[in-house]
């Protein structure tokens, strides 16, 4: 493989990974408590608020998780970092 071509990206720690990855959970923990949990329609005007919100979740998960997989960050090999010369000195 060409070391032009080959590539790193930030994979798991991507933010956006972690943001759907967190809400995927949510939005499923709000689906079943939605579907399978006693009817709050009396609290909230005879609509299933958790079904909703726990589907819109997983709708806005599903767009980070895809934006993370069709653009990944890619992350340089070489970065140029001042360093100084003993550990005692601050960086200027």
């Amino acid at each position: 493989m060409d070391d032009k071509k080959a590539k790193t990206t930030a994979g798991a720690l991507d933010v956006r990974n972690i943001i759907g990855t967190l809400m995927t959970v949510y939005g499923v923990i709000l689906v079943v408590m939605g579907l399978f949990s006693d009817s709050t329609a009396k609290l909230t005007g005879e609509v299933n608020a958790n079904l909703f919100a726990g589907l819109g979740l997983l709708a806005v998960a599903a767009v980070f998780l895809l934006w993370a997989r069709l653009r990944p960050i890619v992350v340089p090999k070489d970065v140029e970092h001042d360093e100084p010369s003993s550990p005692g000195q601050p960086l200027h």
